[in-house]
């Protein structure tokens, strides 16, 4: 562990440095950035030995402790990892690849991981407070989900949902809309970088922040990223303890849009997990390939595709990346591709046909993006960041039927209630203002 008092700063460099419980709580840094912590802490070496033979959950006490312990003692990290870790992700065999399953959560995405986290970690660091807090998420698909379930009941603190009309898939819209209570939706008539720029104008808005207490949930903030974090660590430790065919480090390749999970993948990197590089797997929004090739960042509109939770043009985590990394260090660990719709759908074809394995749009993204990426010096780990059921829209035409677990039965049961509003400030403040 580190010996002194982590810190927390913003990546914008205007804004005082704060505790974890802080920068967790507000979400955003005063002056628009992100907060980072002002170093990444290594696993101690008898830790760094043991990731491939650790429980899961002993894995995320100790990958999430160090950024936490000033503010959350031991005994209650242990009890809050315990219940926000009830489910694990399996690293399975794929023809001659690995699958690092992260969809076995309560909304059967990867965002269970950091949103359960988040949830409980929220509610005991406002143990006894009376003010409730209001947050606010941005999302392009799986997000919401992950974020309505963990807070969902959670006493003193509602939640708003913000995601792209018409872009989300049927079984998305009822999971982010469709548990009501202190849960509330908003489909917003644009894009996902427009429910995003919205997010971040409530926050700098004096009104609301005088109003109401805020915080956000998107990756944006630093304690749904780091508990990312772990299953990196997990699975690479696995991997290099012979737990695979090779014993040798893994690729990762990291279906990618708004790039929180990649950032996580990063600082396991950093902590000592032994991964050789990661693969930036885009769709054709592919902002960061771009300046992983040419070393210039050059946002753009985003566009639709059938990975619809990567349509991001102009990813907010980014800004936490080369906040920690210069250019030529991101392009030493990260190599960049994008894959089209086309490719998506071959990919998904091919690997069931070869295998019978079922492959949602994104984690199709991560094949597509490995091969691409030719001979690699060890085993690569494709992350499926969702379960294939989730976007059987797209899956099933080419697959036949896809196995439905029974979070998703139990999900598309629901009704989706959602209050439609223009991508416009005014609108957000009205709704927010009016809620109580």
């Amino acid at each position: 562990m580190i010996p002194f008092a982590m810190r927390y700063h913003s990546t914008r460099g205007n804004s005082d440095p704060v505790s974890f419980a802080a920068s967790a709580l507000a979400g955003l840094a005063p002056d628009g950035g992100l907060y980072i912590p002002e170093t990444i802490p290594e696993y101690r070496g008898s830790v760094r030995k043991s990731l491939g033979t650790m429980r899961f959950q002993e894995i995320a006490f100790q990958t999430i402790l160090p950024y936490v312990k000033d503010d959350i003692p031991s005994a209650a990290l242990e009890d809050l990892v315990s219940a926000a870790f009830t489910f694990t992700a399996p690293l399975v065999p794929v023809s001659s690849r690995l699958v690092l399953e992260l969809f076995h959560g309560p909304t059967a995405a990867f965002k269970d991981f950091g949103a359960r986290f988040m949830a409980r970690c929220f509610a005991w660091l406002r143990r006894g407070e009376s003010k409730p807090l209001s947050i606010l998420v941005a999302t392009s698909g799986d997000t919401g989900g992950a974020v309505a379930d963990g807070f969902f009941g959670v006493e003193g603190i509602t939640v708003t949902v913000l995601y792209p009309k018409g872009r989300v898939s049927e079984l998305q819209e009822k999971q982010i809309a469709g548990l009501g209570g202190n849960i509330s939706a908003l489909a917003v008539e644009g894009s996902f970088d427009d429910c995003q720029r919205l997010v971040k104008s409530a926050f700098a808005d004096k009104e609301l922040r005088a109003s109401r207490t805020l915080s956000s949930a998107n990756s944006i903030n630093i304690s749904r990223l780091i508990p990312q974090a772990v299953y990196y660590a997990a699975a690479a430790g696995r991997a290099a303890a012979g737990k695979t065919d090779s014993g040798l480090p893994l690729t990762m390749a990291v279906p990618s849009g708004n790039f929180g999970n990649l950032t996580a993948g990063l600082y396991a990197m950093a902590m000592g997990a032994p991964i050789a590089s990661f693969i930036a797997a885009t769709n054709i929004n592919k902002t960061v390939p771009d300046y992983l090739e040419s070393g210039k960042y050059k946002t753009m509109p985003s566009q639709a595709t059938i990975s619809n939770a990567m349509d991001v043009g102009a990813p907010s985590n980014f800004e936490r990346m080369i906040a920690h990394w210069s250019y030529r260090d991101l392009k030493s660990r990260i190599r960049g591709f994008s894959v089209t719709d086309d490719e998506t759908r071959k990919t998904i074809a091919d690997v069931f046909n070869r295998g019978g394995y079922y492959l949602d749009p994104h984690g199709a993204v991560g094949w597509a993006a490995v091969s691409k990426a030719g001979k690699l010096p060890g085993p690569a780990a494709i992350l499926a960041t969702a379960h294939p059921a989730k976007f059987a829209q797209t899956v099933e035409p080419i697959t036949g039927p896809v196995p439905v677990p029974p979070s998703i039965k139990s999900a598309l049961s629901r009704t989706a209630r959602a209050e439609t509003i223009p991508p416009e400030l005014s609108a957000l403040k009205e709704f927010l203002l009016r809620r109580e």
